[in-house]
């Protein structure tokens, strides 16, 4: 008898800490939600100038977060990559109208502060990026100290321009 109690008062215990996470969520959800959005719109924003964007619905392979199109056919690929951390280079690329590489904004870096932060915080880095139309022409000039941050906005950018490239047609259609 003295053994069940302990074991009852745990059970309850248990039970009662996993409703309150399961409030705790269901609570925080939508401004979670809400707050991935707005940074995913002043992230275009940002790319693009004030304009409307329309999400683009579908699957796009792994790593792809999200696909945004403007009405004058300008896109913003939100892409997730390994860095020196596992996820820890999270940008959205922007692609003009004409399909060539026109920005690149960070959404989040979770890379070493100091060494693969350089890759966000030295300007020229990104825009070795610009211009390119396809993942074959980006030749990496990596900063010194932080490689396998570099390979992985290396990575990123050619994912983002793969998957607009192969799915070009439908992600313009989104769009109209």
């Amino acid at each position: 008898m003295n053994k069940i109690i302990p074991s009852v008062v745990l059970t309850i215990i248990c039970v009662v800490a996993s409703l309150l996470l399961v409030f705790a969520h269901d609570l925080t959800k939508e401004n979670i939600d809400k707050q991935k959005e707005l940074k995913f719109s002043s992230s275009v924003e940002a790319l693009f100038g004030k304009t409307e964007s329309k999400l683009v619905e579908g699957d796009f392979g792994d790593g792809i977060e999200a696909i945004a199109v403007t009405p004058d056919g300008k896109t913003a690929v939100q892409v997730t990559a390994d860095g020196y951390s596992k996820g820890g280079i999270n940008i959205l690329v922007g692609i003009d109208e004409n399909g060539s590489i026109s920005g690149i904004e960070f959404v989040s870096l979770g890379e070493t502060p100091g060494l693969g932060s350089k890759v966000r915080d030295i300007p020229t880095f990104r825009e070795q990026f610009y211009g390119k139309k396809d993942s074959g022409e980006i030749q990496l000039d990596a900063v010194s100290g932080a490689t396998f941050s570099s390979r992985g906005m290396e990575s990123a950018v050619k994912k983002a321009l793969d998957t607009y490239n192969n799915n070009k047609e439908a992600i313009l259609n989104a769009g109209k």
